[in-house]
């Protein structure tokens, strides 16, 4: 069992043991039950105190279990709660670090709680498209506020225990710990005192509970939540059980929290939430690479580059604290990266995300060079120079000659082959692909590319590395494009194919919009420059000839319309505005290749739109998987949710084509391959997507 019981005195302790943040699982349950039983039993016992080992009270369900009928087996959470309530001898909860979802529950079927300062306290379960439901919609307005507690239960967000218990009439806490370190002593002792106490025992139950404006102030909540959350159900659901908790007798409330918590399981939203939140933590994990596996020491990084990338790279670690040092060949180039630097901290500043003495502490962990040996000391190197290989290689031969023994090289390269960047050294397996997405400062993904050579210890090390400068990272393969702009070419060309048909760059970016994408093919290419592809498909014609294209956006580029950068691109854009003018000279080019081309142009649907772009990610995604370039599907869904505006209720293209039915998608599929105007043999089903549906089947 994952809680252990032992008596001091005439206190019985059961202290929740089930690391890293003592999750509610059936074993730990089955502890807690067990020892308020042997507490009952024992006359020698007066009081109980819950605590939890370690670093959390408890951090809620088991996410071991989540989602599985373990965690619904008796004594589930609410049966639990159930037996605290039915305790005769009182019994103190000792908060402390986190307190989150199902453990802030537990808390509230004590009948006391003794908080250390600085714990986490929250009802996160909003983020998985969920709400509370073990009672915290009924619980947490009765000793809160109603007003408090429905912000809380619908942000999601936490709040440190000194800021709820200095809220007035809140009766949550009825200590505030002098410290962390007294927590358990301060708690024992308050325990004893309140033995010795007659009449009822106190139960957050039967709290009354009600808001002085009623239904008026619920509507006005419901105004306010709807139109934050309208592509997410649970919100508007929560503000229906807070209501509940004020209009209904505590049981029935229960009842109808409960009735609200189930119905909203089954939506495709939370569906959606709860994949990325496994996701998320699944890809950290390498399977052939042990959590234990020994890590480097990155004290101190070089960045190459002071442009765009470089600059946001370097800001990523000196936000967290690393000291960084910038090359550049030309001082000018140095002198207007770190303006730039700069510019971006000094505009949290004046937005108040960014203290003064932060701002001043990060960039005094900046310097800069115009040699590469003063480069020697750096524990990793980070190039972000041209896309191109010879450039590269000049880059990486002299890293080679500088870096010291055990430095980290790695390459931000978006699309080129790692391995022959790290046969540019005698060292490849010191040699690893960092490609951060732009704005590097901003964007959450992280793709660590593994060369063939790429050692362990380095792989442990990035992706640790990556984790303390906050970005999601997931690990690729070597191939064109790795992950994310493998997939993305696919989708790309489908844009492409869909204009020459019939639609509009207007038309298909409405259209993907609508279904979620942050941002439309054609708008992405315009913000991202349209020369990048053109250079992409350029080198393509000699490396893969079988590869087809629409031709617009070759001759989009021969008019040098690259997008905002340019003022002009599949849209006009306005000095300083990033607004998508509609382009007349576009509408017209596109009707002259159709023209040219002897195209019949014909209505193209929304639907069809929509699924083009996003099966032509699910299509090259099953063939990732094939080809071992990524390990698990979650991984393609973390790159595209985290780094190309895939919709997050969606939960990513492969849990989408899941949701769909892989069956469907194959079908759908079929009927384009017949599509003259498109790439017949891209769309025979991947034979990855062929075995799942022939084995009835998902991607796991």
């Amino acid at each position: 069992m994952t809680a252990e019981y032992k008596v001091l005195g005439d206190v019985a302790v059961i202290t929740l043991s089930n690391p890293p943040v003592n999750g509610l699982g059936f074993s730990t349950r089955i502890g807690i039950t067990d020892g308020l039983s042997k507490a009952q039993d024992d006359a020698a016992v007066k009081a109980i105190v819950i605590t939890g080992a370690g670093k959390a009270f408890s951090g809620g369900a088991d996410i071991k279990e989540f989602g599985t009928p373990k965690a619904l087996q008796e004594p589930n959470l609410l049966s639990v709660i159930l037996a605290l309530e039915k305790s005769t001898k009182p019994i103190v909860a000792a908060i402390h670090s986190v307190c989150m979802g199902g453990g802030l529950e537990l808390a509230m079927g004590c009948h006391y709680r003794v908080a250390a300062p600085g714990t986490s306290v929250a009802l996160p379960e909003v983020k998985l498209g969920l709400l509370p439901g073990a009672g915290g919609t009924q619980r947490l307005p009765r000793v809160l506020g109603v007003e408090t507690a429905l912000n809380m239960i619908v942000s999601g967000e936490a709040v440190k225990s000194e800021l709820l218990a200095s809220l007035p009439g809140q009766k949550l806490f009825d200590k505030l710990a002098a410290s962390p370190e007294s927590l358990f002593d301060e708690a024992v002792e308050f325990a004893k005192s309140m033995a010795g106490k007659t009449g009822e025992l106190p139960l957050v139950r039967n709290l009354p509970c009600r808001h002085p404006q009623g239904d008026a102030y619920f509507q006005f909540a419901r105004n306010m939540v709807g139109g934050m959350s309208k592509n997410y159900p649970a919100p508007l659901k929560c503000v229906d059980a807070v209501q509940a908790a004020t209009q209904m007798k505590f049981d029935d409330g229960m009842a109808e929290e409960r009735r609200l918590f189930t119905a909203l399981m089954f939506t495709p939203e939370s569906l959606a939430l709860r994949h990325l939140f496994m996701a998320e933590r699944a890809a950290s994990r390498i399977p052939d690479v042990p959590e234990d596996t020994p890590q480097r020491t990155v004290k101190s990084v070089g960045v190459i580059g002071a442009g765009t990338m470089g600059g946001g790279i370097s800001m990523n670690f000196l936000n967290a604290g690393i000291p960084v040092k910038i090359l550049e060949m030309k001082q000018e180039a140095l002198d207007r990266g770190v303006a730039t630097i700069k510019k971006n901290y000094e505009a949290q500043v004046k937005k108040g995300k960014l203290k003064e003495d932060k701002y001043g502490q990060r960039m005094a962990l900046l310097s800069t060079t115009l040699d590469y040996n003063d480069l020697k000391d750096c524990d990793l190197i980070i190039e972000a120079v041209f896309e191109e290989l010879g450039v590269k290689e000049k880059v990486f031969k002299e890293l080679d000659r500088v870096a010291k023994a055990g430095a980290i090289l790695a390459s931000n390269t978006s699309t080129l082959d790692v391995d022959k960047i790290a046969a540019f050294t005698k060292r490849p397996q010191d040699v690893v692909g960092m490609h951060f997405f732009s704005p590097a400062n901003v964007m959450k993904l992280l793709e660590v590319v593994r060369g063939k050579e790429t050692a362990k210890d380095v792989l442990a090390t990035v992706m640790a590395i990556a984790k303390k400068i906050k970005k999601t990272a997931v690990v690729s393969g070597v191939c064109d494009g790795f992950i994310g702009n493998r997939m993305i070419e696919q989708y790309s060309r489908q844009a492409g194919f869909l204009l020459d048909e019939g639609a509009t760059p207007q038309q298909v970016d409405k259209a993907i919009e609508k279904f979620g994408f942050a941002m439309g093919p054609f708008r992405m290419g315009d913000l991202a420059g349209n020369d990048i592809g053109w250079a992409i498909r350029k080198r393509r014609a000699t490396e893969r000839a079988d590869m087809k294209y629409s031709k617009t956006a070759d001759k989009l580029c021969e008019l040098g319309r690259f997008g905002q950068k340019t003022g002009a691109g599949w849209y006009d854009y306005q000095a300083g505005k990033r607004d998508a003018i509609p382009s007349q000279v576009v509408l017209d080019l596109i009707e002259k290749h159709r023209n040219d081309e002897g195209i019949t142009p014909r209505k193209i649907s929304d639907e069809e739109i929509v699924q083009r772009l996003v099966f032509s990610l699910v299509n090259e995604g099953a063939h990732i998987l094939e080809d071992g370039i990524a390990s698990k599907s979650g991984d393609i869904d973390m790159v595209y949710l985290t780094g190309y505006g895939f919709p997050i209720w969606r939960g990513g293209p492969m849990h989408y084509a899941n949701q769909t039915g892989l069956y469907n998608v194959a079908e759908a599929m079929k009927r384009f391959a017949k599509n003259p105007r498109d790439d017949a043999s891209f769309w025979q089903p991947a034979p990855l997507i062929q075995k799942l549906v022939a084995e009835g089947k998902q991607f796991s």
